[in-house]
């Protein structure tokens, strides 16, 4: 019996929870670890990084110890790391977990890294150095607005869905864009592939006052928790991509002088809500999304989603 058909004999099946950042993934998550007795797969980027504790809004201690999380602390920030290296490790933990558990949970709110995962990885033409080249005189020039305002020329589709405050994602689609014929977004959705396990997709539905609220208060607990601290620890490596993200550029640019603690802290809660709504963006194009409340996704999992045993 091939890989394959012992897999959809068992009915192997992947609980993937989705949603905005600051909507509960995380609890509702170990709740259903626990529910199952099974295990998590983290399809968070940011938490991949040991030196970013605070500002990434990991799992606590205690979290942690009520199921096990597989890519959290995985990683060093002097480490390369994509969403391709994502999908092979991940998919390699996800079969294994596989030998001792019929349901794996994933949980995250990283949709590039959710996308390589469950749909595969697309192929993208070979970076030119005219193509580095190009995009990084347009950064020297004019930093991360300027790459923003390029890529959102060329391909307006994908601007418009990323998270372009992460100049990794922005500098990625702009070399691509550079190399290619084509913009960036015409590469993506190219590659079949069918992952050899059932999926569930939960999709958490929030309303967007109480999201807001609650991502105040999550920035509001990250800065009374230390996060000022940690990037201050943080700024000898800023020049490093995985710190190129929410929460650490708006206080690097603060230790700089080039706003007050203020005007970063206020950004830090704006550029999160237009991350979350950015996430929300891709979400709604996802097919076969379950979207449930909160309140909800529990229940539904307890009394029998369509492919539990």
């Amino acid at each position: 019996m091939s890989l394959n058909q012992q897999l959809t004999t068992n009915n192997n099946q992947l609980i993937a929870i989705m949603g905005p950042t600051a909507s509960g993934k995380t609890s509702l998550a170990i709740q259903i670890a626990k529910e199952l007795n099974t295990e998590i797969i983290s399809v968070d980027s940011r938490q991949f990084y040991e030196e970013m504790e605070i500002g990434t809004a990991k799992p606590s201690p205690q979290q942690l110890a009520e199921a096990k999380h597989h890519f959290i602390n995985n990683l060093s920030i002097h480490q390369e790391y994509t969403a391709g290296h994502f999908a092979r490790d991940a998919s390699e933990t996800i079969h294994e977990l596989f030998k001792t558990h019929k349901t794996v949970i994933a949980v995250g709110g990283s949709t590039l890294y959710y996308k390589a995962l469950l749909e595969g990885i697309d192929d993208f033409p070979s970076i030119t150095t005219e193509a580095k080249s190009r995009v990084g005189a347009i950064e020297k020039s004019n930093g991360l607005a300027g790459l923003q305002k390029s890529l959102k020329e060329i391909d307006p589709d994908y601007y418009n869905v990323m998270d372009f405050e992460n100049p990794r994602r922005v500098i990625r689609a702009l070399e691509v864009s550079y190399s290619g014929s084509q913009p960036y977004s015409y590469y993506l959705n190219k590659r079949q592939y069918v992952p050899d396990y059932k999926i569930v997709k939960i999709g958490i539905d929030i309303k967007r006052d109480i999201l807001y609220e609650n991502i105040d208060f999550r920035c509001d607990e990250m800065i009374n928790s230390g996060l000022l601290n940690e990037v201050k620890e943080l700024y000898p490596y800023r020049h490093l991509k995985p710190l190129h993200t929410v929460g650490y550029s708006e206080y690097f640019d603060y230790i700089d002088d080039k706003l007050t603690l203020q005007e970063a802290t206020s950004l830090f809660k704006q550029h999160t809500r237009n991350y979350a709504k950015r996430q929300m963006t891709w979400l709604r194009k996802e097919k076969d999304l379950k979207w449930l409340a909160p309140g909800e996704v529990l229940d539904y999992v307890k009394g029998g989603i369509e492919f539990k045993i």
